[in-house]
């Protein structure tokens, strides 16, 4: 009878010791995916002090050139005059604000990575792709939104400070819409490409410091250099695409030759797409 027992109680036992463990599929969604890194973004300090750094160096720069620029506009030559474009002096500060909203977009990655809480994130969704898609969908739309408006802030703040003792801008004028919209893009595709360098670099220093010789260091070496070479090379940098985006007048920011305001945006969204699919591809094959 205790053999009978024992047999019949090996057979279940045996197949439950060898039957791989059955786990509930997950279940989750795009929707999901956005709420999740939405959370995760607006719950980091890093993102409220990335956030007023841009901000503050967007807004405050402007104020410095626009305030400077009318204190001595009577001193102007003839020269400056003709050139000076008021659309572009107000927007001064983007080129220094591009700094903080690219360290964000770092963050955006590196932080999880920093932490380890990355891995939390693929164990809940396994579609690598999805995540940094919605990463990218986030962030997106909070650069997209500070950007527009710090950019009418930055105008109308700077507009206000020339007029008076300076010539002014309106919305209505030839170029100036495009180019305040355009300090907004520049900085939502230059905060992408930083998510893309951080995707691919997984470290925040080694992302930062990517970014900060990308848009900073290698600008002043093609400076150095020949002016057919600077001239050649000049138009595909991203301080002068920045430059081109937010001008009303060519070469007021930029003394070389660049694309239209338009194609140097492209040119913007094509690095960007560049580092995100290259990262994308190495977040899929890489172990968290």
């Amino acid at each position: 009878m205790s053999i009978v027992t024992a047999d019949r109680l090996s057979g279940p036992l045996d197949s439950d010791a060898t039957a791989a463990p059955q786990l509930p599929a997950g279940h989750y969604t795009f929707a999901a995916a956005l709420r999740s890194e939405w959370t995760k973004l607006r719950s980091v300090r890093s993102t409220t002090w990335s956030l007023v750094a841009t901000a503050v160096l967007t807004i405050a720069i402007g104020i410095l050139a626009t305030g400077s620029e009318a204190s001595r506009w009577t001193h102007t030559d003839l020269g400056d005059r003709l050139a000076f474009d008021p659309t572009s002096l107000s927007l001064a500060g983007f080129l220094f604000g591009q700094l903080a909203i690219g360290v964000l977009g770092v963050l955006v990655v590196s932080a999880e990575y920093g932490t380890g809480t990355i891995r939390a994130t693929f164990a809940a969704i396994p579609n690598r792709t999805l995540v940094l898609v919605a990463k990218v969908a986030v962030f997106s739309v909070v650069a997209f939104v500070i950007g527009e408006i710090l950019a009418f802030a930055s105008f109308f703040i700077g507009q206000a400070i020339l007029s008076g003792s300076a010539p002014t801008a309106t919305l209505g004028q030839p170029g100036v819409l495009r180019a305040v919209v355009g300090g907004g893009l520049f900085l939502t595709v230059l905060g992408l490409f930083a998510l893309g360098l951080a995707t691919i670099v997984r470290h925040s220093a080694g992302a930062i410091t990517t970014f900060v010789a990308i848009f900073f260091v290698i600008p002043l070496i093609v400076e150095a250099l020949p002016s057919s070479i600077k001239d050649a090379v000049g138009k595909y940098l991203p301080d002068n695409i920045g430059a081109t985006m937010t001008t009303v007048k060519p070469g007021f920011r930029t003394d070389v030759p660049t694309f239209s305001p338009w194609v140097s945006f492209g040119l913007l969204c094509a690095y960007a797409a560049a580092a995100l699919i290259i990262g994308g591809v190495l977040l899929a094959r890489r172990d968290a």
